[in-house]
């Protein structure tokens, strides 16, 4: 990946990255022209990523024993010659800092952090947060204790190993770091407002609030929306803030579809838009059915893709259209869901026990069928199907019984669809015997 060459960070930022003092990096400016930033109308310095990059460089030449006047000959020799003097060097502050952190004293920290989380130990968790962010970058204090521990909390619950109150205690806690940390940013270097936001019902913030941390940090009027955004709040915001571009984040499938709802309205609006998050990571080609600017899988990636498309907005790529038997598929269940539901209700009760959470599992299968169909492919549902057997595990019954719910939910398909819902069952029946090999 190209390292890029926006001017997004101010003085400040780049002195905190690079470790350099101000009138060194000034006089190299003035005798060598490396770097060479930009100036606001203000006439304030702004670099790129790639100034930094460059500055980084210089000093690793300095670190082998070159001057620093010939550490310039040489950078200005290579590119002469039609070498890149970056070739192979880390594309973001992030990965460049995260490979100078010892991974021992990284995953020890974020050890005890969750060991704290778990026994709602608050003092001590913010404590351990506390120490790690003074001995690591924030970059990677952010990716490595926090974003690493919050996903190994999800995957406890998920393993039945975490309560729903244990997960949300350690989120609470991450949370009001992130804010703390994105209050104590300088003011920023750039008008451009970018707005984050979950759409309607997405109720997980956490990854947006993040990133809008590490933009702040890059320079950026980075502005977050938090979760569960009508449509008309954000319409609203673009009008006060004037933003150019609105970053989105979806973590299932039934939020995709939302996702997509609100870049199509934004879209209406001449507002670009781009996207990210968990479901599009394990889903492969649902990015395709969003019409708008995908991010990538990690906040690496998405950062200079962000910068780029206020920098150099380009047009929106073209939704992939959904078959539209599917969507008449989708439309036809939607009106038979609660017969069939009621069906099933009846038939679970005399071949699967314990029966309490079957209102919701119901809930959750016909949400994500419908979502799954209005997206294109009915097989995006094995994700959540992977999901409800975790929701099992976690309320201590056994995964055994998944197998059976589906061939009964297939069954009260075929009763009241009859052949009009043969693919959905079809499929359910198939899933349901690889679940049990």
């Amino acid at each position: 990946m190209s390292i890029s060459k926006s001017p997004t960070f101010n003085l400040k930022v780049v002195l905190n990255e690079t470790g350099l003092p101000a009138d060194t990096l000034r006089a190299w400016e003035r005798r060598y022209g490396l770097p060479l930033p930009q100036r606001t109308a203000g006439g304030h310095r702004l670099y790129s990523q790639f100034d930094i990059e460059t500055i980084r460089w210089l000093l690793a030449r300095q670190a082998e024993g070159l001057s620093i006047s010939h550490a310039v000959d040489m950078w200005n020799e290579q590119l002469a010659s039609g070498s890149d003097p970056l070739a192979g060097a880390a594309s973001s502050a992030l990965t460049v800092a995260r490979a100078g952190a010892p991974t021992s004293s990284l995953e020890a920290m974020r050890s005890d952090w969750l060991s704290a989380c778990l026994k709602y130990e608050t003092s001590h968790a913010e404590q351990i947060l506390n120490q790690a962010f003074a001995a690591n970058s924030v970059e990677v204090a952010c990716v490595e204790i926090v974003m690493r521990g919050m996903s190994e909390i999800g995957g406890l619950w998920h393993q039945g190993k975490a309560t729903v109150q244990q997960e949300h205690f350690t989120s609470e806690i991450a949370t009001r770091k992130l804010q703390a940390l994105i209050s104590a940013t300088p003011p920023p270097a750039r008008n451009e407002a970018i707005l984050l936001a979950c759409p309607p019902n997405e109720g997980h913030a956490f990854p947006l609030l993040l990133l809008t941390l590490f933009l702040r940090r890059r320079g950026w009027n980075a502005i977050h929306l938090g979760a569960n955004v009508p449509i008309d709040q954000i319409e609203e915001t673009l009008a006060v803030t004037k933003s150019k571009l609105v970053i989105l984040a979806a973590q299932t499938l039934v939020n995709a579809v939302s996702l997509r709802e609100m870049a199509r309205a934004l879209n209406k609006k001449g507002i670009a838009s781009a996207f990210g998050g968990s479901v599009f990571n394990s889903i492969s080609g649902l990015q395709a059915r969003i019409p708008a600017h995908f991010l990538g899988n990690t906040i690496e990636q998405s950062l200079p893709v962000i910068e780029e498309l206020v920098v150099n907005p380009r047009p929106t790529p073209a939704e992939e259209r959904v078959k539209k038997s599917l969507l008449q598929m989708s439309s036809a269940f939607q009106t038979a869901r609660h017969q069939i539901e009621a069906a099933l209700t009846d038939a679970i009760e005399t071949r699967v026990r314990p029966a309490e959470y079957i209102d919701f599992a119901n809930r959750f299968l016909g949400d994500s069928l419908i979502a799954a169909l209005e997206l294109g492919d009915i097989s995006h549902l094995s994700t959540d199907i992977m999901w409800i057997s975790n929701l099992l595990t976690s309320h201590q019954i056994s995964a055994a019984m998944l197998p059976a719910y589906l061939t009964a939910y297939a069954q009260s398909v075929d009763m009241v669809m009859k052949d009009e819902g043969k693919e959905i069952s079809d499929w359910l029946k198939l899933e349901s015997a690889g679940l049990k090999t």
